[in-house]
């Protein structure tokens, strides 16, 4: 069993023993931490909640709303909903933050709660350090029975958060009416399969094919959304009956996309075509983390905007997006993030997007996916004994390369020309992530080997 807790929030498997997995303890202690946390630090004892529709869901709910008024906070309950949508409300319903219930792209035995501050964003890593540490010490009071919180299941929040979409400016739902676009969707029977068909009638697609939309939490095949586990769908496209398949994580904020043809469009391009059409339509700024596709660079300099990479993770990313005033960013793995609506990865206004870009396109999506740069990326790693240092191996192959464009804000990422490889050490074991891209797989796959070469040959000498 795992339990893993970090600056975002706690993740872990149900079931097992205290401390060692998500028990009913390990979620009220840290429900109680990043309660008490909110209120010391805005005075506001309102906190919105949502959850996908894993079946643990129910069970962690009634522990984190009881937890919450027994702190004395009132309790926005959004019950079954996305990520993106409980960023929305936050802000809306002037709370002083949220708590999302969805372990994401993980497997149903798991689920975690994911922290958001008061204007609906990730909390920072400062803030994350603060609630770990006041639940190491259980530093929380509890209040009298005159005090206890309220609570209020509010389920308006969905059909809020589509209407806030079809207002965006670059959301055109009249070109996609007259597209007539048949449209199959897979959303792994969670909540997507309430949002992302309702969404979609919403901006007049003609015909909806739901797939595993069932919201009963009951994941039919791995829920994240990558080409291996994608052959319901794809099979699905290759019948010729449909324009496009769209994809979403059990709590809807990463979106991937299938061609007409049964192909993937590919993880790393959903962001790629979305700032191809904002860019098109709004000059600007881009930002994705470093582990994502360089066709993202190459597009915004293509309209004469500025790319700028950010370390992994959605709060760096956000951050990086507010520096450098991008107009749209997010990350390699089906992560939209459009400031206009609110800075968090959000699918469904990706969806709404990436339909306008298509309708006005006028071609089919295997055509578009034909503009743009064709890179590929090869992922690996490598395991180290537990007695070497990842920091200093770092650094050896960061001097070796001294003469590459080298940027070390995450790890060490080197650039040739337009190929690259980022190597990232693990937090919690000895290992080396290890990303490479090139305009071919196996280019990329022997640059990566290269770097590995590199590694074992600094780790022999060392030992020698």
């Amino acid at each position: 069993m795992s339990l893993i807790k970090s600056i975002s929030g706690i993740r872990g498997t149900i079931g097992g023993h205290a401390g060692d997995s998500l028990t009913p303890l390990d979620i009220v202690k840290f429900t109680a931490a990043f309660g008490s946390w909110v209120v010391q630090g805005t005075g506001v004892r309102k906190i919105v909640i949502g959850r996908d529709a894993r079946p643990s869901g129910d069970m962690v709910t009634r522990l984190v709303v009881g937890t919450l008024q027994g702190l004395g906070i009132d309790v926005i309950d959004l019950g079954l909903s996305t990520t993106p949508t409980v960023e929305i409300a936050v802000p809306l319903e002037k709370a002083g933050g949220g708590i999302i219930l969805t372990a994401s792209h993980n497997p149903v035995q798991w689920n975690a709660l994911k922290l958001l501050n008061n204007k609906g964003e990730f909390i920072s890593a400062a803030d994350g350090a603060e609630v770990l540490d006041l639940a190491a010490k259980e530093a929380f009071e509890f209040a009298a029975v005159n005090k206890l919180g309220t609570y209020t299941k509010d389920d308006t929040y969905i059909d809020k958060h589509i209407e806030m979409i079809l207002n965006l400016p670059l959301v055109d739902v009249e070109a996609i009416r007259k597209s007539n676009f048949s449209v199959a969707v897979d959303a792994v029977n969670s909540t997507g399969g309430i949002v992302v068909p309702k969404l979609l009638k919403a901006l007049g697609v003609n015909e909806v094919k739901e797939i595993y939309c069932e919201p009963n939490g009951q994941f039919p095949h791995n829920p994240e959304p990558l080409p291996e586990n994608l052959t319901h769908i794809c099979a699905e496209m290759e019948k010729g009956n449909h324009d496009l398949g769209i994809v979403v994580d059990p709590d809807v904020d990463r979106l991937a996309l299938i061609n007409n043809d049964g192909t993937p469009f590919g993880e790393e391009y959903t962001l790629v075509a979305v700032a191809d059409y904002v860019l098109n339509n709004n000059l600007g700024n881009t930002v994705s983390n470093l582990s994502s596709t360089r066709a993202l660079r190459d597009v915004t300099e293509k309209h004469g905007g500025q790319y700028t990479a950010a370390a992994v993770g959605e709060v760096n990313v956000v951050e990086a997006m507010k520096a450098n005033n991008a107009v749209i960013g997010g990350e390699g793995n089906g992560g939209i993030i459009y400031p206009e609506l609110h800075y968090g990865r959000d699918a469904l206004v990706g969806i709404a997007l990436f339909l306008t870009h298509l309708a006005r396109f006028g071609k089919s999506i295997t055509h578009l996916r034909g503009i743009y740069p064709n890179y590929q990326i090869s992922k690996n790693k490598i395991e180290l004994t537990p007695d070497i240092d990842v920091d200093n191996v770092l650094s050896q192959v960061k001097e070796k390369y001294v003469r590459q464009p080298v940027n070390t804000i995450d790890g060490v990422k080197i650039e040739f020309d337009k190929e690259w490889v980022h190597l990232r050490k693990s937090n919690t074991e000895p290992i080396i992530r290890i990303y490479a891209e090139s305009s071919l797989l196996a280019t990329a796959d022997n640059l990566a080997n290269k770097i590995i070469s590199d590694i074992k040959e600094i780790i022999t000498t060392k030992v020698e």
